[in-house]
């Protein structure tokens, strides 16, 4: 079946999903050009697509088998009525996105549909390649990159947004049944899976969080060559990004135990800001 709508509508849509859901994405997104800002805006609206299959009542893995099927069928020139496909298939020719990027971000987006327990960090990292990574990988085509140096970073870059995510959203997944903390790591730090359930604020939480933005950390300094690796035009957006989750991060380490009683986030007047100083290059 082909697409319902036509490439400008589609891409009129993605703008909108967007501009209401991308809390952080979006703000970096003003900083492209149109037809990039396209691209990254229908991106979005898929990966959106996807989160919401896991995040819904009633959410199956019925339901992500046939988006699966959908995005296959629609990468071989059979996309059906979604608002999303003509801009997301446009961007994906126009930018050679790989599209095993794609099927990766939606096996990982699956994996959250059964409750989410990791024993090791390594077992943690493969998940937050599937749902961050790839979207950072996705992302440089996007801004466009020359050396292949530049796909490890992005790897990298896509984890750390991925445990700042997962840091900011401990009760939020607590209460889900989904605990992303490896057990090795609350092993080891004393803290158990009731403690966060019960959102319990004492010193061994206090240190394993430490010990979690401490790691997260060090993804961000591992992968900030990769601004340099960029093309130039779009390097202030990745600017953007990039201080947009470094700077919840350090919110969350000024008091790490409010995340059991509250979301951490950035006003907006902030994330204003740190836009206008990237497009600047500070």
């Amino acid at each position: 079946m082909s697409a319902a709508i036509s490439l400008e509508a589609s891409q009129a849509h993605c703008r909108n999903v967007a501009k209401s859901r991308a809390k952080n994405f979006y703000y970096s997104f003003v900083l492209l050009s149109p037809e990039k800002k396209n691209a990254m805006c229908a991106v979005y609206a898929f990966m959106r697509y996807c989160d919401d299959l896991s995040d819904e009542p009633g959410a199956n893995r019925s339901a992500m088998d046939r988006w699966r099927e959908a995005l296959t069928d629609a990468l071989t020139g059979q996309p059906d009525s979604s608002p999303v496909w003509p801009a997301f298939l446009d961007a994906v020719a126009r930018y050679r996105i790989p599209h095993e990027y794609f099927h990766d971000m939606i096996e990982g987006v699956a994996s959250d549909l059964s409750p989410r327990t990791f024993r090791e960090f390594d077992e943690l990292y493969q998940y937050c390649y599937r749902v961050a990574s790839v979207v950072g990988l996705t992302t440089i085509h996007i801004f466009g990159f020359d050396s292949p140096a530049a796909l490890p970073l992005a790897e990298k870059c896509g984890i750390a947004f991925q445990l700042t995510n997962i840091l900011r959203d401990i009760r939020e997944d607590a209460d889900l049944g989904r605990v992303y903390l490896p057990s090795e790591d609350l092993d080891k730090f004393g803290v158990s899976v009731d403690d966060l359930k019960q959102s319990r604020r004492n010193e061994a939480f206090g240190r394993l969080m430490e010990f979690e933005i401490a790691r997260a950390r060090s993804y961000y300094d591992a992968s900030a060559p990769l601004v340099h690796l960029i093309h130039a035009e779009s390097r202030g957006s990745l600017r953007a990004l990039i201080a947009i989750y470094s700077a919840l991060l350090e919110k969350i380490a000024e008091s790490p135990s409010d995340v059991l009683k509250r979301r951490i986030s950035l006003p907006a007047g902030e994330k204003v800001w740190i836009v206008l100083r990237s497009a600047l290059g500070f």
